[in-house]
């Protein structure tokens, strides 16, 4: 052991396994620290301590131990948590994910260092998530509107378009009224393609070049350990952008199953037993470490909202990823292959969709007075339909009465003038709300018995009011 400008050094390997490294005879190291591994050759590589037992240290090397060989490699151990510098240098920036620039730049500097492990928000200290994120999605803002402060994960199958989904929402996300001018966005992206990575640099250019937007690019051939670390430096700069700068981030990182395969695999590799489909027992908490550190703070301006996108194998929602997300976060978004098939995008099925913070985001002084009750009778309306599509199956849509052809008129116009829409449109809370009305339209006025008089007088086509 030699030691030089505080750091310490060790260079008695006694394994190399996946990406995990194994040193012995090892004093004064803590668990969770950032350490450099040198095989001599100038091949510097990063490391984090997952775990100290008496002169052992285990090492997960970001890069991987591919070519590394023991008795040929030095490990110096810096003393401190693996750190990403925060600040506003961030905005605008294009990175790896472990904070690289791609984009050509410089580093990214910033005042400070701080260790991406991150914690989650005191709930002494959270404010209740309020007002809205207006997604320019016409489905979620009407639907399942997203509140500042909230996660709201986004469930998918493969082969769905979720990424394209996803980046819609980052390219054209805003918050409404004065507040616009501190909105930001973050996404990071897990075990991507590389078509796919061209894909979102693409579709996000605008906003990265106005200097809203911080991208962390994650591909499926770079190290899994480097899976696990990007999510904690998109929270990491994204609680400094909210809760010191004062700004709403929303915070986009897709896909989480990805990070949940790569968390697997290095539990594999670390010999811990398995727990339900291979994942470990402690997945309910690693996640949880994530997506509680979202939120608002009492006394601070800023707020951080996140949607993960998440695939479910052969989609079943009962798979352990999905699951132990619904159990952490405040609803779901739902994406649906049948809804796909006709030709809708994006192919959401709002009825096994939710927001359980709507009404903190949604109605008089927030969005439109008329939002919370035109989506409650839109809900019931598609559910109507449901059931009268069901029963056409049977004996056929001519022997359905009158009131059950207005609904499935009704279901048709919604998917066509309110549900559908380009991939590179982005829709107001006005326009979508003023659709939802048109759809509305088809419906006997009697049949809208969830909203008020007064809003129908209001709000409802001219053209068309039907009166029974």
């Amino acid at each position: 052991m030699t030691s030089r400008d505080a750091d310490v050094f060790f260079g008695d390997v006694r394994s190399l396994r996946g990406p995990l490294l194994v040193l012995r005879d090892v004093a004064g190291v803590g668990w969770d620290e950032f350490a450099v591994v040198d095989n001599g050759a100038g091949d510097y590589r990063h490391g984090l301590v997952l775990e100290v037992d008496r002169d052992l240290a285990v090492l997960q090397v970001l890069e991987g131990t591919d070519g590394l060989a023991p008795g040929r490699v030095d490990v110096r151990f810096a003393g401190r948590p693996f750190s990403v510098p925060v600040g506003l240098d961030w905005l605008g920036r294009t990175c790896n994910g472990r904070g690289e620039p791609l984009d050509g730049g410089p580093p990214v500097l910033g005042e400070r260092s701080v260790p991406v492990a991150g914690s989650a928000l005191n709930p002494v200290h959270r404010e209740p998530p309020r007002d809205a994120v207006v997604t320019g999605v016409s489905v979620i803002d009407a639907l399942t509107t997203l509140v500042r402060g909230q996660k709201l994960p986004i469930f998918s199958v493969a082969g769905l378009p979720h990424l394209q989904l996803a980046t819609q929402l980052t390219a054209h996300a805003q918050v409404p009224g004065a507040d616009a001018a501190s909105f930001s966005v973050v996404f990071a992206a897990m075990g991507l393609t590389h078509a796919d990575v061209a894909f979102v640099r693409n579709a996000l250019e605008q906003r990265s070049a106005a200097g809203e937007l911080v991208l962390l690019l994650n591909t499926a051939d770079d190290p899994v350990v480097e899976r696990i670390l990007t999510p904690r430096i998109a929270l990491t700069v994204a609680e400094h952008l909210a809760f010191e700068e004062g700004r709403h981030v929303l915070v986009v990182l897709s896909d989480i199953t990805s990070y949940c395969e790569a968390v697997r695999e290095v539990a594999a590799a670390r010999g811990e037993i398995p727990a339900r489909r291979g994942y470990p027992g402690y997945l309910y908490s690693d996640l949880a470490s994530l997506y509680e550190r979202c939120g608002r703070v009492r006394g601070r301006p800023g707020s951080v909202t996140l949607v993960p996108v998440l695939t479910m194998p052969a989609g079943d929602i009962t798979h352990p990823v999905p699951d132990l997300t619904g159990y952490i976060t405040e609803g779901q978004v739902v994406l649906s292959p049948d809804i796909q098939a006709r030709g809708v995008y994006p192919p959401v099925d709002v009825l096994a969709s939710l927001s359980r913070l709507m009404r903190h985001g949604a109605g008089a002084g927030r969005t439109r007075e008329d939002h919370l009750d035109v989506a409650a009778q839109v809900l019931a309306a598609l559910a109507r339909a449901r059931q009268a599509s069901e029963l056409a199956e049977l004996i056929g849509v001519a022997g359905l009465t009158e009131t059950d052809r207005s609904y499935l008129a009704f279901r048709d116009r919604a998917e066509t003038i309110l549900f559908d829409q380009g991939v590179d449109e982005a829709r107001d809370m006005d326009d979508t709300l003023d659709r939802a009305w048109s759809a509305l339209a088809l419906l006997p006025r009697a049949e809208l018995s969830l909203l008020p008089a007064a809003m129908v007088d209001s709000y409802l086509p001219e053209e068309s009011r039907p009166e029974s």
